[in-house]
């Protein structure tokens, strides 16, 4: 699994694992049962402390991406497909509210943004 940190990033280190994680999950680069990297070795991999990577998995578990059995280790969870989709079209609502913030701030009308929207669409 590959996984890159970035000390630039304004979001904490078990964030960027937990997102990375996430994605790889819903794009199905990572499949319902495949066992994770254990904390220990994930840990050693990026060179972080294991208490980050056991908050990153902490999460992930708390959200339903994984499921961890003691003594065999941390498994991607089973999903259902309205869940995956639900994930997904609230990472879109998050990306799309950034894109109208960002319009607001140049002062682009709405008309415009839609055409753009409806351009980007059909690429």
């Amino acid at each position: 699994m590959f996984i890159r940190l970035s000390n630039a990033s304004d979001k904490p280190i078990y964030e960027q694992i937990t997102q990375q994680i996430k994605q790889a999950i819903l794009a199905g680069k990572l499949t319902s049962g495949e066992a994770l990297p254990s904390i220990r070795s994930l840990a050693k991999d990026l060179k972080i402390s294991v208490m980050t990577t056991k908050r990153a998995y902490a999460d992930l578990e708390r959200d339903g991406f994984i499921e961890t059995v003691a003594g065999k280790g941390s498994f991607v969870a089973e999903r259902n497909q309205d869940f995956l989709r639900e994930e997904l079209l609230r990472q879109i609502e998050e990306h799309l509210q950034k894109a109208v913030n960002l319009a607001k701030t140049a002062g682009l009308p709405a008309n415009e943004v839609q055409d753009l929207l409806s351009l980007l669409l059909e690429d």
